[in-house]
């Protein structure tokens, strides 16, 4: 039975494709009656189903080889398009990740949104989003992954914008679809360009062509830049970031996703094709100075940031940059297990504050305070969360962050700032939030907060649980190292770096009257971070702005050249149509000695060459 499932364990994100379908009447409205919940009852079964066979597919697969399935597409004479799925325990064990995170997060949903008009449209979306990841996982073909990830683009685009009725949500949804278009455009050309070079887009191939590939460094850099352009925008990485902070205008179950395993499948990706950047050390050494830049510039920003959803989300995007760094350095194992501890604590620390912004109806952090004795499971939540989140002995951020603190210690020393920088940030941000949210004195809208309803708290407490329980499972899939192999100079730099960010968290003043800080240079420093280092603003006065001029540019040529030429000669054929009408006689004979004069001169001019040649014109 174990054989049979792991074998058709493609049939995982299927489930999920077939509950977004399923889910369609009621999402489009032709089914009514019932109400929108047996849409998500349904989906919420096929996803179930797809826990149970991914759970035991992962359980066989740990004690055997890793399985190729070729599926062949197109057959045509001597043509063969195929793609190729890989059955192994790391991408089992990443789609049932992908499935596990999903059933919490849509159970949690089934509360938050409990009243929402559309709730079977959200849950199609979900199931949707859920077999895209599933999908990936499993890909062994660059083809297949690029097919996925445009399933993921248009899913984020259609959850970040689930509530089109608000102008913001519209705008939002908008921004977040074209920055993440910028690297899957050039992606494709990387694609493109590879499967024309290597004649095969399935990555045991491509690993083949690698090995004996001898491209000039031009070709080989710009390929290497191509391919990594996808996975930056997805990874929300610098300097296409900017969507995920946008992103979080859409409903809080779907940020618990996106914040913990869709930004990490463009991680997946680059892990992937890292053999192939091996001929581009231009990639390699882009991907450090991006995710170094993207990592201090976010763990920074963060700190500014008063909207909850807005504070997390920018340590998402430091935390994947560790991950670019990971794989630029060539360290994939270490960037596989940073994924997994993140996905499992950053999904917990979203179901948290998703429990706040329901009973607060607000995701101001000034506007909150004093929730720790009204919500007890929450507060415990996200303690865990942070807890696990940060590199804290013996949970599991600190075996991902031990890691690396390892792997760069002698070759890569300034690495290993980078990494107790992100760590000791992290901590103060999240001790920041914690005080501000569940700490001081109860707010307005934190007075009478009870606590989440029982659809809320369950997956919320067994998260918890699974956070706690992650050294556990590390231990047995054997991801944690020998202690007589840990540099303990390393580990006590990073229980320090963790230290100093609870310490100094925990003991700046945090204003809650106003926003802003009295002083000028606290206040500048404060908007520098708050927005984003005003990034969003230089592209507006660059890149916009020469996009703007090119299309007035081509507008006006397009309207005054091109159009202007096609009517000039529309309006040349009638002003000489207007002009030849005054000339007409209306006599038949003078309309006969016309045409015969015209075909006369017609035929003069054909014949006059000839004359020439007899010499019947030298006189």
């Amino acid at each position: 039975m174990g054989h049979f499932l792991t074998h058709n364990v493609w049939w995982v994100p299927i489930y999920g494709l077939i509950g977004a379908l399923v889910t369609l009447p009621w999402s489009t409205g032709i089914v009514r009656r019932t109400g929108p919940r047996p849409a998500a009852y349904f989906n919420l079964l096929m996803t179930i189903i797809g826990v149970i066979h991914g759970s035991i597919a992962f359980q066989t697969v740990l004690h055997q080889e890793p399985e190729l399935i070729n599926v062949y597409w197109l057959q045509a004479a001597d043509l063969q398009l195929s793609f190729s799925l890989q059955i192994s325990a790391v991408s089992v064990g990443a789609m049932e990740l992908v499935a596990g995170l999903s059933l919490l997060a849509q159970i949690f949903a089934l509360g938050y949104m409990e009243k929402d008009w559309a709730l079977a449209r959200f849950f199609a979306l979900m199931g949707f989003f859920e077999g895209a990841m599933g999908g990936l996982a499993l890909s062994n073909s660059l083809f297949l992954s690029y097919a996925f990830l445009e399933m993921l683009t248009v899913s984020t685009y259609l959850l970040v914008g689930f509530w089109y009725a608000q102008p913001l949500v519209v705008t939002a949804a908008r921004d977040a679809f074209l920055t993440k278009r910028v690297g899957d455009v050039l992606l494709l050309m990387g694609v493109v360009t590879l499967g024309a070079l290597a004649g095969s887009l399935n990555f045991p191939d491509l690993y083949e062509w690698t090995d004996e590939a001898n491209l000039p460094p031009l070709t080989a850099n710009l390929l290497g830049l191509a391919l990594i352009a996808g996975p930056i925008g997805k990874c929300a990485q610098f300097p296409l970031h900017l969507w995920l902070d946008e992103a979080m205008e859409g409903p809080n179950p779907a940020s618990i996703l996106r914040n913990s395993v869709v930004v990490g499948v463009g991680a997946y990706v680059l892990i992937k094709v890292q053999p192939i950047l091996n001929l581009s050390p231009l990639a390699l050494q882009t991907l450090i100075v991006v995710g170094t830049v993207t990592a201090i510039g976010a763990s920074l920003v963060s700190l500014a940031q008063i909207d909850i959803k807005r504070a997390l989300s920018h340590s998402t995007s430091a935390y994947l940059g560790l991950v670019l760094i990971a794989v630029g350095t060539q360290w994939t194992g270490y960037a596989l297990i940073l994924l997994l501890t993140h996905a499992i604590a950053k999904a917990l620390l979203f179901m948290s504050v998703g429990s706040v912004i329901t009973t607060t109806s607000t995701q101001d952090l000034t506007e909150m305070g004093g929730l720790g004795s009204r919500m007890p499971a929450t507060t415990t939540a996200f303690l865990v969360g942070s807890a696990s989140l940060v590199g804290i002995l013996p949970l599991g951020s600190f075996w991902a962050f031990q890691q690396g603190v390892d792997t760069f210690w002698y070759d890569r020393p300034a690495l290993v700032v980078v990494l107790l920088l992100v760590n000791g940030l992290t901590a103060l941000n999240l001790t920041r939030v914690f005080r501000l949210v569940f700490l001081g004195e109860p707010q307005p809208k934190t007075r009478r907060a009870p606590e989440v309803n029982w659809l809320m708290a369950v997956p919320m407490v067994s998260l918890s649980i699974v956070n706690l329980l992650v050294p556990v499972i590390m231990y047995r899939l054997s991801l944690l190292p020998d202690w007589e192999y840990i540099n303990t100079k390393g580990l006590i730099l990073l229980v320090i770096s963790g230290l100093i960010g609870f310490g100094i968290g925990s003991k700046i003043y945090l204003q809650k009257a106003w926003s802003r800080s009295l002083q000028f240079h606290w206040r500048f420093l404060q908007d520098l971070l708050g927005y984003d280092f005003y990034i969003d603003r230089i592209y507006r006065v660059t890149v916009v702005l020469l996009v703007e001029k090119l299309s007035q540019l081509n507008a006006w040529i397009d309207r005054y050249l091109v159009d202007g030429l096609v009517n000039f000669v529309g309006l040349a054929a009638i002003f000489s149509g207007q002009g030849l009408k005054y000339s007409a006689s209306g006599q038949s004979q003078f309309y006969v000695f016309t045409i015969l004069l015209g075909l006369s001169a017609f035929g003069l001019w054909i014949i006059w060459p000839i004359l020439n040649s007899l010499g019947f014109l030298n006189f």
